[in-house]
């Protein structure tokens, strides 16, 4: 399976980061990314789908959102440009972003229908093409020389079938998650076949209809909030679509992923990495400390984060 296209979701405000997503776009968010340069939130998403293979991206956005993303994308280059005129790490970023903007394809999800609408509405840029699909609210480090997504593109290659990211996540946690069933595979102990999959259940739905042979007690597999996907998920989006069948009161992806598992062969892997969930709250706090963390700025955020907890001990035992 050769893969070139990937599909970003972004046609959501984000809720969860109110009041600035009022007026930006979420994915237009500035972040710390590991090379010490900040970027928007897109451009480190993005980063991750080109720097694992992928050609061709495509966002789908909202009504009227693809002028405002280009506008703010250009603005963005040329401020750098001007305000740090002969500077290095500015003239890269600019370049950076610039280069992005041309290359960026964006559909149009004409309403809010849900996760699975809006995947389907990329369907003419896939053009019948297997993909991979991120969120625009999910950011990635990986625990291995390769990226989340390319250990993905691995698999999928290599087993020519759909396979979605997952993670051992704990049960208190998976209301915010697709969560599955599966069995590992004999040869893989990181790879399971995928037999059902069920979107943000309770513990106790869990616990009936969810449990994994292997997993440590009181963890489920979650998805990780990337899939490589085949063209099936789209014909099957379509066909929800026509017969406006609804999960939750939206069309949701989980229904037609769980269709894929009955059509055809479709494996989870549990990604070496860890998932930053920035619709969450403190999300976006967790998300900047772990690039901080994994990057050239390692050694200055430990000590920041060793002065701040100093300072506030200190300041307790005086009150």
């Amino acid at each position: 399976m050769h893969l070139s296209k990937a599909v970003i979701t972004a046609a959501g405000r984000g809720a969860g980061q109110y009041p600035p997503t009022d007026g930006v776009q979420r994915t237009m968010l500035p972040i710390v990314d590991r090379d010490g340069l900040t970027k928007p939130v897109l451009q480190v998403i993005a980063e991750e789908a080109i720097e694992s293979g992928i050609e061709e991206i495509c966002v789908v956005v909202a009504p009227g959102d693809e002028s405002s993303y280009r506008g703010q994308l250009r603005r963005y280059a040329a401020n750098l440009r001007a305000s740090f005129r002969g500077e290095d790490w500015a003239n890269e970023q600019a370049d950076r972003v610039e280069h992005l903007e041309q290359r960026l394809r964006f559909a149009i999800q004409e309403e809010a229908l849900g996760y699975g609408h809006a995947v389907w509405s990329a369907r003419e840029f896939l053009d019948g093409q297997p993909f991979l699909l991120l969120l625009s609210d999910h950011l990635y480090v990986s625990s291995e020389p390769r990226r989340c997504a390319r250990q993905l593109l691995d698999l999928a290659a290599s087993e020519d079938c759909a396979v979605s990211a997952v993670q051992a996540t704990r049960e208190h946690l998976i209301h915010q998650y697709g969560t599955l069933a599966g069995r590992r595979l004999p040869q893989r102990s990181d790879v399971y076949t995928i037999d059902e999959i069920i979107e943000k259940p309770n513990p106790t739905l869990a616990e009936l209809r969810l449990h994994v042979p292997g997993l440590r007690a009181g963890h489920y597999l979650c998805f990780f909030g990337m899939h490589v996907l085949t063209s099936t998920v789209i014909d099957i989006l379509g066909d929800l679509v026509r017969r406006n069948v609804r999960d939750l009161g939206q069309i949701q992806l989980t229904s037609a992923l769980n269709e894929l598992a009955r059509r055809e062969r479709y494996l989870a892997l549990e990604t070496r990495g860890s998932r930053f969930n920035l619709g969450v709250k403190f999300g976006n706090i967790e998300a900047q400390i772990a690039l901080a963390m994994a990057g050239l700025d390692r050694e200055r955020i430990l000590a920041v984060l060793a002065g701040s907890l100093a300072v506030f001990e200190q300041n307790s035992h005086r009150s």
